[in-house]
């Protein structure tokens, strides 16, 4: 079993690093050279890696992954550097952009024979296929596939000490419902031309989108707490203890997901002016879920003055 285990953790640490280095080497081709150094952002993983083999035979821990954690600090500054560039560059030439790019499923690519690969042709058609993409497409990919690795990852990963595969498999629906929210929140801000044209709104908008993303280290929502039927707490035990998995989601949704969600998706459009039916269903549907959580925390409080 301690064998399968250092196979799956090993597995998923290599899969966080390819999916940087895929990232860091488009940066390189829309950028410049110099910025291979983003690179170096794996090395803190690499060496988590080591550590976390040698000393916890790959396991993983109950409330936190620093796996996780690590990856998205070596992923997430190549996609903001992408979206910055691009946010400039679709400004600046957009007929010349959509003139010179190509979409994911054309296939009219002619092969150089002469090219680096030595003339290979099916190669040198992907990798003209995968220079010639539209931006469009190379960001909503490296989103998607971003959300993508970071379940399968999690899905890798050996079980943390604490935590059962059926608590494991309840934070994987939750992080593939997550995903999705996150992924409709990005590709619908950021596609809208009225919020290209605003470079704080696309920072802003970033920024709430890394603050999302810390969702995915954290392993609060299967704290293993007992049920009260089984064992009564006792009259001294705080609210946190008594309802600590709740009041932590609780938090999460306010203050890291839905909660900015709903404030951004306001701004964009009351502030801009940007109205469609799937903003709006979304925004009403933030808007549901912090007056939910917020009566979920009021009825724990209720509950527990009652039974104190």
């Amino acid at each position: 079993m301690s064998f399968v285990q250092i196979v799956c953790a090993l597995s998923a640490r290599l899969l966080f690093i390819l999916h940087s280095l895929i990232a860091v080497g488009r940066v390189i081709f829309v950028k410049h050279s110099w910025y291979s150094f983003l690179t170096l952002l794996n090395l803190p993983l690499v060496i988590e890696m080591v550590i976390t083999l040698k000393r916890r035979r790959g396991k993983d821990y109950k409330w936190f992954s620093p796996a996780i954690l690590l990856y998205l600090i070596s992923v997430i500054p190549s996609i903001w550097i992408l979206e910055d560039h691009y946010y400039h560059y679709d400004i600046k030439d957009t007929t010349n952009l959509t003139r010179n790019c190509q979409q994911l499923d054309e296939s009219s690519i002619p092969t150089n024979p002469g090219s680096e690969t030595g003339g290979i042709p099916h190669i040198d058609k992907g990798l003209q296929l995968l220079n010639s993409t539209c931006s469009d497409a190379w960001k909503l990919g490296l989103h998607q596939t971003l959300l993508l690795t970071l379940i399968i990852g999690k899905w890798l990963l050996p079980i943390g000490i604490g935590i059962s595969k059926d608590q494991l498999s309840q934070l994987l629906l939750i992080f593939v419902g997550i995903a999705a929210d996150i992924l409709e929140f990005t590709s619908e801000t950021l596609s809208e031309d009225k919020v290209k044209t605003n470079t704080v709104l696309v920072y802003t908008i970033l920024a709430v989108w890394t603050w999302s993303m810390l969702q995915f280290p954290l392993h609060v929502a299967v704290i293993n707490t007992e049920s009260s039927d089984a064992c009564q707490n006792p009259p001294s035990s705080s609210l946190l203890s008594t309802h600590k998995a709740d009041i932590w989601n609780i938090i999460i949704s306010l203050f890291i997901h839905d909660g900015p969600f709903f404030v951004v998706r306001m701004v964009v459009m009351c502030s801009y002016g940007v109205i469609h039916q799937m903003l709006v269903f979304f925004t009403i549907k933030n808007c549901l879920v912090v007056t939910l959580q917020l009566y979920r925390l009021y009825v724990i409080i209720e509950e527990y003055r009652t039974s104190h």
